[in-house]
């Protein structure tokens, strides 16, 4: 907490075409300050992004695989960028045979983030994790991620403990919707 120095809002809506493809559009304001800053200016970056993804789910035994292909639309303070995401996240249920209610899961996972200019690889996330899904519509996850960010001159690690509240809102009905997912 003493070394606090970003914060964001986002919302996304998803269509479920089946079961195992989905539609994303999201919207999400993000501001950046001095590293060590704790909320104090000054602002480095303030940007306002868009994105559409598309999500794509496997299932194998009690393993399920969820590819997630992510387009962002950047509108920073310093400009225009493009991202292009690609994340493979791996759920296993621990207590039960699937997710269902009183479930205890793992899941481990791997980002990388890609634009259209140089340096044209800019991001990856590893992390991994347990969660709890209280009911259909809400789980709990907590757990380690770890960033490696490159730039042209240097390259930068750093790792965080995460924490995510996950409400799901369906328009259709309120049956189990299996593994938990998160926009970010």
């Amino acid at each position: 907490m003493n070394d606090f120095n970003y914060y964001e809002i986002k919302g996304a809506l998803t269509y479920n075409i089946n079961k195992s493809i989905s539609f994303t559009g999201g919207i999400g304001h993000y501001e950046t300050y001095t590293a060590g800053g704790e909320y104090m200016k000054p602002v480095v970056t303030v940007e306002t992004r868009t994105w559409l993804q598309v999500g794509m789910e496997q299932q194998l035994d009690r393993i399920n695989f969820d590819h997630r292909y992510r387009v962002e639309q950047r509108h920073l303070n310093t400009g225009y960028k493009n991202r292009f995401r690609y994340r493979l996240n791996v759920v296993v249920p621990i207590n039960k045979p699937t997710v269902t209610k009183g479930t205890i899961f793992g899941y481990i996972g791997d980002e990388i983030f890609f634009t259209d200019k140089a340096p044209y690889y800019e991001r990856n996330r590893f992390y991994t994790g347990l969660g709890y899904k209280f009911s259909p519509l809400l789980a709990l996850t907590s757990g380690y991620m770890r960033q490696f960010d490159y730039k042209i001159d240097t390259h930068n690690y750093r790792n965080f403990l995460q924490i995510a509240l996950l409400f799901s809102f369906n328009l259709k009905e309120q049956a189990d919707h299996g593994v938990p997912k998160t926009t970010d």
